[in-house]
C-alpha cells in the first residue's frame, strides 16, 4: 500500500512538472544544443515562428468572425423568442456574485446591469457571495439587500468560511454559495436540471440581453444537462482610465477571448459563464482546493459525463474591468500578479493528466486532443516571446562555424521577417478594438490616436514583462513544488 502511495505521488508530480519543464528547455534549447546541433535549433525555431504565424491568422480570423456574429445577432429579439417556448416560465434563475474586498460601488453597477436586463420573467435571484473574513461584509450585504431587495425573488447572501483544505479564491467562494442555493432549491421543490446558475464576476456588467439569450440557448439546446454558455467578457469598462501599457494587455486580452468565442470545438468559458444546478452537483461543485477554477470545472465535468460536455458560445458581448489600483506603480504590480494567477492555470495539466488514463467511457482521441490543446495554450504563454524575439540570433553566436553556413546567416533575417508578418495582424486588432469599444459607449477621442498608434512599438516589452515572464514566474514556482497565493486583482 505504501509503495502505491509513493507510485501514486510520483505520477502526480510527473504531471506538475512536466510543462515548466518542457517552457525552461524550450527557452535555453539555442544555450545548450547550439554547440552540438545548431541546425536543429534553426529548424526547431523557423518551425516555431511558422506556427505563430499560423496562429495569428487564425486568431484574426476567428476574431472577425466572432465580432460578424456579435452584430449580426445584437438585434435579436431573445426576449420574445422565449415566451414562446414551453417550460421558459420555469426556470429559476440565480446569479452568483462572488466578491472579497470589491468596492460596493462596484457590486452595485454589476446589479444594476443585472436589473436592466430583458428577461421577461421574474423569477431571477440574486446570489451575493461574500467571504466571512471581509471586516464590513455584513454592512456590504445589508446595504445591497436594501437596495435591491423588490428588483429579484429573492437576495440571497453567503458568507463563506474557509476551513481547512480549502484555497482562498474564487472557487472555493462559488462552492459555498452553490451549496446554499442546493439547500434553497430543495426546500421550494425546484428542479436542478431547470435551475440556471451564472457566474457574475463583480465588476462584469451583463448586456441587457444575457439571460434572454442565454435562456433561449439553454431551452433550444437538446444537450442543455451537459452544457456551459459563455459571452466574452471584454475588458473596456474603465479603458481610458488605465496607464497605456494596461490598455495595450486589455486590448490584447479581449481580443483573443473574441477569437476563442467562434472556435466551438475547442471553447471553454473563463470569467463570467452559465450552465445549470445539475450538472454542477453531479460534480459536486467546483473543486475547493484549487485557484483557477473556470477551465477546472470545465475538466471535472468533461472526466465525470463525458463527450457530451461542451461550452457553447453567446454571440454578445460582457463588459468588464481591467486591473486599476488608483496609481500607475500599484496597477502594473497587480497587472503581474494578475497574469500569473491565470498562467497558474498551468496546474489543470497535472488534474487532467491524472484522470485522462482512467476516463475509460471517453474515447481516447478525444482525451488526447484536449491534453494536447490544454498543454498548447500553457507551452505558448511563457515560451513565444523568447523563441520570436532573442532565439533566432543565439545558434549563430554561440557557434561561430554555424555562423558563417547559409542557414546560420539566414536565420534571424527569417525569423524577424516571420515575426513582422505576424505583427501585422495588429493593425486588423487594432481596428477590432476600436469598433468594440465604440459599441460599448467607449470611443475614441482625436487626441487620443496618437498616442493609442505609438504605445504598439512597445508590445514587445510589454508582452514580456506583462505575459510571458508572469507566465514563467507561475511555471517555476510549480516546478520547484512551491504554491500560489491568490491575491484579488484591485479595481477602484
Amino acid at each position: 500500500m505504501t509503495n502505491r502511495i509513493v507510485r501514486s505521488k510520483q505520477f502526480r508530480r510527473f504531471g506538475e512538472i512536466l510543462i515548466p519543464f518542457f517552457t525552461w528547455a524550450i527557452i535555453l534549447m539555442p544555450l545548450w544544443l547550439s554547440p552540438f546541433h545548431p541546425a536543429v535549433v534553426a529548424y526547431f525555431i523557423i518551425a516555431f515562428d511558422l506556427y505563430f504565424l499560423v496562429k495569428s491568422l487564425t486568431t484574426a480570423y476567428y476574431a472577425t468572425l466572432s465580432y460578424s456574429l456579435i452584430r449580426f445577432f445584437q438585434n435579436m429579439p431573445f426576449e420574445k423568442y422565449i415566451t414562446k417556448q414551453s417550460g421558459a416560465s420555469k426556470l429559476q434563475q440565480f446569479i452568483i456574485i462572488p466578491n472579497y474586498k470589491e468596492p460596493i460601488y462596484k457590486i452595485d453597477e454589476t446589479i444594476a446591469a443585472i436589473v436592466g436586463q430583458d428577461y421577461p420573467y421574474k423569477n431571477v435571484h440574486l446570489v451575493l457571495a461574500f467571504e466571512k473574513r471581509e471586516i464590513d461584509s455584513i454592512e456590504k450585504a445589508h446595504k445591497l439587500e436594501t437596495k435591491w431587495a423588490k428588483s429579484f425573488t429573492d437576495i440571497i447572501s453567503v458568507f463563506h468560511v474557509l476551513v481547512p483544505g480549502e484555497v482562498p479564491g474564487k472557487a472555493s467562494n462559488q462552492t459555498c454559495a452553490a451549496r446554499e442555493i442546493e439547500k434553497y432549491c430543495l426546500a421550494r421543490n425546484f428542479e436542478f436540471k431547470k435551475t440556471l446558475i451564472t457566474i457574475c464576476d463583480a465588476d462584469s456588467i451583463l448586456p441587457k440581453n444575457f439571460l434572454s439569450y442565454m435562456t433561449f440557448e439553454f431551452l433550444q439546446d437538446s444537450d442543455r444537462d451537459f452544457h456551459f454558455y459563455w459571452a466574452p467578457v471584454l475588458l473596456y469598462n474603465n479603458f481610458w482610465q488605465l496607464p497605456f501599457i494596461v490598455r495595450m494587455q486589455a486590448t490584447l486580452s479581449s481580443i483573443l477571448r473574441l477569437a476563442f468565442l467562434s472556435q466551438k470545438n475547442q471553447l471553454i468559458h473563463i470569467s463570467t459563464y452559465s450552465t445549470n444546478l445539475w450538472l454542477l452537483k453531479q460534480v459536486d461543485y467546483w473543486d475547493v482546493d484549487i485557484i483557477p477554477e473556470d477551465w477546472h470545472i470545465y475538466y471535472q465535468a468533461f472526466f465525470k459525463l463525458g463527450v457530451k460536455v461542451r461550452t457553447l458560445p453567446l454571440y454578445t458581448i460582457v463588459n468588464g474591468d481591467a486591473i486599476y489600483s488608483g496609481s500607475t506603480m500599484k496597477t502594473l504590480a497587480g497587472r503581474y500578479d494578475q497574469e500569473r494567477r491565470w498562467a497558474w492555470g498551468v496546474t489543470d495539466i497535472s488534474y487532467f493528466w491524472n484522470n485522462m488514463f482512467t476516463a475509460s467511457h471517453i474515447p481516447w482521441s478525444l482525451r488526447f486532443w484536449k491534453f494536447m490543446y490544454l498543454i498548447e495554450t500553457h507551452l505558448l504563454w511563457p515560451t513565444s516571446f523568447f523563441v520570436l524575439t532573442v532565439s533566432g540570433w543565439i545558434p549563430p553566436i554561440i557557434n561561430p562555424i554555424f555562423k558563417r553556413t547559409v542557414l546560420g546567416f539566414l536565420l534571424p533575417r527569417l525569423t524577424g521577417f516571420i515575426l513582422t508578418l505576424a505583427t501585422a495582424m495588429i493593425f486588423l486588432y487594432v481596428y477590432l478594438d476600436v469598433k468594440l469599444r465604440h459599441s460599448l459607449d467607449q470611443k475614441t477621442q482625436l487626441k487620443n490616436i496618437p498616442l493609442f498608434i505609438v504605445q504598439w512599438y512597445l508590445l514587445p516589452i510589454v508582452s514580456f514583462v506583462f505575459s510571458s515572464l508572469p507566465a514563467l514566474d507561475a511555471h517555476t514556482r510549480l516546478l520547484l513544488g512551491k504554491t500560489l497565493t491568490y491575491k484579488v486583482a484591485e479595481k477602484v
